[in-house]
């Protein structure tokens, strides 16, 4: 019995598995850093609503799989009676409320594909968990939750793009002055002074969202063999797309806000400067991330491919879950945002250290 199988509330923190929530803030971070657009109000609001979600799908998960756990996995907190079948059950559902009351306060459009991921949760724990679309429902789970994201910050970037202008429109007469060096539309010159920042729509954050749930397919496809190991074909499998994921989220999308398409036209030669650096060193720091992706999520999906006993399977699941931290933070460097990929791997090491006293899966 480790340190988080205790009782109380390290029975609940088991049952939770909290040591993989700080896999969950970098989905609404790389959605928006898809659109070109900063965090805002409405981003967090989407993060924690995700977490919600999250939490609710692991008690619900846990009460789906109670019976089966009592054989398999008999020191979980339901089948060793630590928490109660009932309990496990309310917690899902009062999680699932708060998740999607977050999610109404960031817009109705935020709204609703928070409701598509609540139905993708429920639906995977309680009839498709099971079945050949299991994996699809969990991967469509975390693709959403990226959407949810990218959509509560699109909802938001209008009145924070509208904002912009206006300081840089406090100074129309200086503007005037500037023709006759900058010849009245390059930078800084009128014809760019009253734009508001280009953001990309929230269809843009679909490559990403892509990426993220081919990698949650993937992972999960190797967790229905985790108890009983013996699988090699589902590793290998995973190891292959996990370099190919790997590859695709360290380019660049082509004409996208990595390319700095979203932060052209302000009217300001600072912001333009920063533009051209980022698109400079977007590339380099999304590279570094995906191969951090790649490492630590091929790994043990190699040990598992050449041994695939139960414990190795699931420290392959585990290095999957872990590495959606890189993943992620590769694909917020592709949109452009540096400061938020390493914003997001800055959660490694506490999810590390969490991960020794509470198990991920």
């Amino acid at each position: 019995m480790g340190a988080g199988q205790g009782t109380g509330l390290g029975a609940w923190a088991e049952l939770l598995r909290v040591s993989a929530l700080f896999t969950v803030p970098g989905d609404a971070l790389a959605g928006a850093a898809a659109l070109g657009v900063r965090p805002n109000r409405s981003t967090a609001l989407a993060v924690g609503a995700s977490l919600c979600l999250y939490e609710a799908g692991m008690a619900l998960n846990d009460w789906a799989d109670r019976e089966e756990d009592a054989v398999d996995r008999p020191h979980r907190p339901i089948p060793s009676g630590r928490i109660s079948p009932p309990a496990a059950l309310a917690a899902a559902g009062a999680l699932t409320a708060a998740g999607l009351g977050l999610a109404a306060r960031a817009g109705r459009p935020s709204l609703a594909v928070g409701t598509a991921l609540a139905a993708a949760v429920w639906s995977y724990d309680l009839r498709l968990k099971h079945t050949a679309a299991g994996p699809v429902a969990m991967g469509a789970a975390r693709a959403l939750d990226l959407l949810l994201g990218a959509t509560a910050t699109a909802g938001r970037a209008p009145a924070s793009a509208g904002r912009a202008p206006a300081s840089v429109g406090r100074a129309p007469a200086s503007a005037g002055r500037a023709p006759a060096s900058a010849g009245g539309t390059g930078v800084g010159g009128t014809a760019g002074a009253g734009r508001a920042p280009r953001t990309a729509p929230p269809s843009a954050a679909l490559r990403s969202a892509a990426l993220l749930g081919a990698h949650t397919l993937a992972v999960t496809t190797v967790s229905r063999r985790e108890a009983q190991g013996g699988s090699t074909a589902a590793p290998l499998a995973a190891l292959a797309a996990t370099g190919v994921l790997g590859a695709l989220a360290g380019r660049r999308p082509e004409g996208g806000p990595g390319e700095g398409g979203g932060r052209r036209g302000s009217g300001d030669r600072g912001s333009v400067g920063r533009s051209v650096t980022a698109r400079r060193t977007a590339p380099l720091l999304a590279g570094a991330l995906a191969a951090v992706y790649a490492g630590t999520a091929g790994r043990p999906l190699l040990h598992a491919a050449l041994n695939p006993s139960p414990p190795l399977t699931q420290r392959a699941v585990g290095g999957g879950i872990r590495a959606m931290i890189p993943l992620q933070a590769a694909l917020a460097a592709r949109g452009g945002a540096a400061g938020a990929a390493l914003g997001v791997m800055g959660l490694v090491p506490l999810a590390r250290t969490l991960a020794r006293k509470v198990s991920p899966t």
